[in-house]
């Protein structure tokens, strides 16, 4: 057994009762309440960051909820440095009926620890930091130069961490980064995420007349907004799926017969969907896997709508206006300001008469993310999934978006390799969050022998 090994193993039950600690922190970001909770969560981090032996320690304020950076940066200018990523806060813990114990008091139930927060991500990035000091405590250094950034504000999108990482791209350059956020496609079976779509988010607002009309006196002479804009939202898809908005599908990156073939070796089971959803048919764009039109292919897709008499019974009304809100999400090498300006010169286009329309962006949008299949970081990784695993990660995509991802591909040029070890089944943001003991100690050795691969990859 290797010295970090067995260090590994003394230590399981103090790391454990570490865990549990750190789990008891109510760091909500959503609620300013509990803004107090997520900078103790901080420096709960800096504390432990400090006793693993790691240098430069520091909280750095962002005008929202803080940072937490360090840094060992001893092995050489001739070794990689490496950035380790996590998040300290969670998700709220509402309906709190529905939690079994507690979500701030963690509870172990046989593999399981139950507790807001535990699967994501405390869990996950509480590992690496205590690997390092494994690694320090057994052989006194580390074969790579590694940098720490631990946030407090995911779970709210990050929103002051793209101003914070452009004002401190110095200090943040590395090679490439490790995600300790994240998870694996199930428990023996691992996985590294390459892509991830990006999103745009808008709201369109039809107006008619100067107030609601009676729908006797002026029907069939006055446009009804509730009309325009359906007829709106209908032009800008076919029935079958495909986007129609000019302009919009101009970028989308081909996908290559090589990535779809790593698509197609992930299982997909079209059928257990369709019993899983209730419903009698899967729908999407012609021409592609199911797996592809959630992975790679854009979407336009309606998410609310709302106009005129919403009462019970009849009220014969004309209505003055319509709403729409819209999220469509993004493909490399799609751009959301783009995006939104084809759907805007659409709606000016095709805009019935009689009304007028108003485009309005939500948010600042996330960019796509797409990562090179042989980037030297998936090698290695790949390299330690099979010591762990016995078997080939999938390559595998979100249809959802990680923004910290672009972030750091658009501020430091540089990609995210996902290792973490969460699972699917583990209700991350719901009640009842739990994460596997077993992946506690998984993760631990995994980022061990990463550590020492990532070392030999450059040698």
């Amino acid at each position: 057994m290797s010295g970090w090994s067995s260090y590994l193993e003394e230590q399981k039950d103090a790391h454990m009762d570490e865990l549990l600690d750190f789990l008891r922190i109510p760091s909500i970001s959503s609620l300013p309440e509990h803004a107090d909770d997520v900078r103790t969560a901080g420096e709960w981090v800096m504390a432990r960051l400090r006793q693993a032996g790691i240098d430069n320690v520091r909280m750095m304020e962002t005008g929202g909820h803080p940072v937490v950076y360090a840094e060992w940066l001893h092995a050489g200018a001739d070794k990689p440095t490496i950035m380790i990523y996590g998040h300290f806060d969670t998700q709220p813990v509402d309906p709190l009926e529905l939690w079994t114990n507690p979500p701030f008091e963690p509870t172990i139930e046989g593999d399981r620890i139950y507790a807001r927060g535990a699967s994501d991500d405390k869990g996950n990035m509480l590992a690496p930091i205590l690997a390092v000091e494994a690694l320090l405590k057994s052989e006194g250094t580390l074969p790579i130069n590694l940098k720490f950034f631990f946030e407090g504000q995911e779970e709210i999108g990050s929103p002051q961490l793209p101003d914070f990482v452009e004002k401190n791209r110095e200090l943040f350059a590395c090679d490439f980064v490790l995600s300790a956020d994240g998870g694996q496609f199930g428990p023996d079976q691992p996985s590294l995420l390459v892509g991830l779509r990006g999103l745009c988010a808008l709201q369109i607002d039809v107006t008619g007349a100067v107030t609601d009309l009676h729908s006797g006196m002026y029907g069939g002479a006055v446009a009804n907004p509730i009309h325009a804009l359906t007829e709106l939202l209908a032009s800008m898809r076919s029935a079958d799926g495909t986007i129609l908005v000019e302009g919009f599908l101009d970028d989308v990156r081909t996908l290559s017969p090589e990535e779809r073939e790593q698509i197609a070796a992930v299982p997909n089971d079209d059928e257990a969907i369709m019993a899983e959803l209730q419903i009698p048919a899967l729908y999407g764009e012609p021409g592609y896997s199911t797996l592809e039109r959630r992975w790679a292919r854009p979407t336009l897709e309606v998410n609310g709508i709302w106009g005129g008499f919403q009462g019970d019974g009849v009220k014969t009304v004309l209505p003055r206006e319509a709403h729409a809100k819209i999220t469509c999400r993004l493909v490399a090498d799609q751009d959301p300001e783009k995006i939104i300006q084809a759907i805007s010169a659409h709606v000016d286009a095709h805009l019935p008469p009689g009304v007028t329309a108003e485009v309005t962006q939500l948010g600042t949008g996330a960019n796509p993310y797409l990562m090179p299949l042989d980037h030297p970081g998936n090698k290695v990784a790949t390299t330690v999934h099979m010591e762990l695993y016995g078997k080939e990660p999938y390559y595998i995509r979100s249809g959802g978006s990680i923004p910290f991802c672009s972030l750091f591909k658009d501020k430091l040029d540089v990609y995210t390799v996902n290792f973490a070890f969460g699972l699917n089944d583990e209700r991350a943001h719901a009640p009842n969050e739990f994460w596997r003991i077993s992946s506690f100690e998984k993760a631990k050795r995994a980022y061990c022998i990463l550590i020492h691969e990532l070392a030999a990859a450059k040698s």
